[in-house]
């Protein structure tokens, strides 16, 4: 089997990690395969934010617990140290599916590299408050983006789990 197979079949999301950053060379070479993502007639609608820095990673995890419904001191980034968050261009018809085709490669290329991920979802309504757009704008910034998600990135505090085992009616065949 390819390696590339068993990097699919063996990944799993994280939610519990070590406190330590992943190397930067690691970090860049997550980050570029996300941008090798297919995207729709290749306008590549989609952008990453990498948040290393931890004033800034826990602003963005209290803004998503607060979403969430969730009281201060709630982390919905399983304590992850860092994330990559993916936002694409609205005004593009394909952006979501672009921006999901992003995080799929982000996601991958992490476990490929013995880092471990989960996908955080409410980045569109982050980015959609005052406070996100305030974000946006204090990095340079514009145009129409919506929140993908968020990858949070790091070591795993624990083993992870064998995958369950695949529903039966998962696939059907037209031959």
């Amino acid at each position: 089997m390819s390696e590339t197979l068993k990097v699919l079949e063996t990944r799993r999301s994280c939610r519990a990690y070590k406190p330590e950053l992943i190397e930067e060379e690691k970090l860049q070479a997550i980050i570029k395969a996300g941008t090798y993502a297919a995207t729709g007639m290749g306008k590549q609608s989609p952008i990453i934010i990498a948040v290393t820095n931890k004033a800034m990673r826990d602003r963005l995890s209290a803004m998503n617990a607060k979403v969430m419904g969730q009281g201060e001191g709630f982390d919905p980034f399983y304590g992850a140290p860092e994330l990559l968050i993916v936002l694409a261009n609205k005004d593009v018809p394909t952006c979501v599916y672009d921006g999901s085709l992003v995080m799929g490669n982000l996601m991958n290329a992490a476990a490929d590299l013995g880092v471990a991920s989960c996908w955080i979802h409410r980045a569109k309504e982050e980015f959609e408050s005052e406070e996100g757009k305030e974000i946006l704008k204090s990095l340079g910034i514009e145009g129409n983006y919506e929140g993908i998600g968020h990858l949070i990135l790091g070591y795993a505090a624990a083993p992870s789990r064998d995958a369950a085992p695949r529903k039966d009616d998962y696939v059907y065949y037209i031959r």
